[in-house]
């Protein structure tokens, strides 16, 4: 038996809104992967883009003679992050029977030569690994070697303060850790690039579809760890990450403007799922009260305000003091 037929078959998904061309550009990046692991394959799901992305995608596949590794699904309605990938996932075990590992990849990601093979090699080497993230670059192809910690009392307080004292005494709640050169176990990695284990999607079940966009990767982790389950960081598998090209919320460049609803949404539904109604309102407590302190330092150093635009009233017109348990955001072609 040849080395790749022993090898674990891998599903590379990845949702597609109105970002073509850096789909294209992905999968072009990925080519070297799949010719190096045959068993690999690529499932684009279009979150019904209304656009041209659908025929530029189709086009670019079977153009560039990728057919035999790339297919795209097209989702009639744009349900988010969490159910494009599930749609991913459901239409290749439809057709191929079930991946032993899923890698998500943004649209908006690059794979670095030999990022599969260090995941699969990761994930063969560690059976308790159910999820694997990996290091992701900046667009100029810096490292961004930064994990997370799953949200709590002391981490709202910590992010919404902004105060270097505050800061340093709570450093080791902070939302945001940076890494080192070396794989190690995490709360959470960012769902730009993750690799899953079959067995914890048998284990789990499918991420939450509830989440529109943000929180879905940190709530499966957390389900994850509760059922037993390890996730890594491992910075031998590299990616490079053109952040927020579909939202603008994030990466570097992005434009400071409204939050949109839904992350407020899945923020609160993220509290009032893991940890209940009370835990969600004292967390949502611990932030305003942060803030506040942030504004009024703001204001008597005359510091830059950096927030989106009518941040405070937002996320309080959201949060679980005066909301309960929510169900899915509406589904809108342009929410994202």
């Amino acid at each position: 038996m040849s080395a790749s037929e022993c090898e674990p078959s891998v599903l590379v998904a990845i949702v597609n809104y109105r970002t073509a061309a850096l789909v294209v550009d992905c999968l072009a990046s990925l080519a070297a992967e799949m010719k190096a692991h045959p068993s690999a394959r690529v499932v684009v799901v279009d979150n019904a883009s209304g656009d041209n992305s659908c025929h530029r995608i189709d086009s670019a596949i079977r153009k560039r003679g990728w057919s035999r590794w790339a297919r795209l699904v097209v989702s009639p309605i744009n349900g988010g992050f969490a159910q494009g990938n599930n749609r991913a996932v459901a239409a290749d075990r439809a057709v191929r029977g079930p991946a032993d590992l899923v890698w998500l990849l943004n649209p908006d990601t690059r794979a670095r030569p030999g990022a599969m093979k260090a995941l699969i090699e990761f994930m063969r080497a560690h059976p308790r690994a159910g999820i694997a993230g990996t290091l992701l670059e900046d667009r100029d192809g810096h490292p961004w070697p930064y994990t997370f910690r799953f949200p709590s009392l002391l981490g709202e307080i910590e992010r919404g303060a902004r105060l270097g004292l505050v800061s340093h005494l709570l450093r080791g709640h902070a939302a945001v850790q940076e890494m080192g050169s070396e794989a190690e176990p995490v709360d959470w990695v960012s769902g730009a690039s993750m690799m899953i284990r079959r067995d914890l999607f048998d284990a789990i079940g499918a991420m939450d579809e509830r989440y529109f966009l943000y929180y879905e990767e940190t709530d499966f982790c957390l389900q994850a760890q509760r059922a037993g389950w390890e996730c890594w960081y491992v910075p031998q598998a590299r990616v490079l990450h053109i952040a927020g090209q579909s939202t603008g919320v994030t990466g570097k460049d992005r434009v400071i403007r409204r939050m949109p609803a839904y992350w407020f949404e899945s923020r609160r539904h993220y509290f009032l799922k893991n940890h209940g109604r009370l835990y969600a309102i004292a967390a949502d407590l611990c932030w305003i009260l942060a803030h506040l302190l942030w504004r009024l330092r703001r204001r008597m150093q005359a510091l830059a305000d950096g927030d989106p635009q009518r941040l405070l009233e937002d996320f309080v017109r959201h949060s679980a003091l005066l909301k309960g348990e929510a169900s899915k955001p509406p589904i809108l072609p342009d929410a994202r």
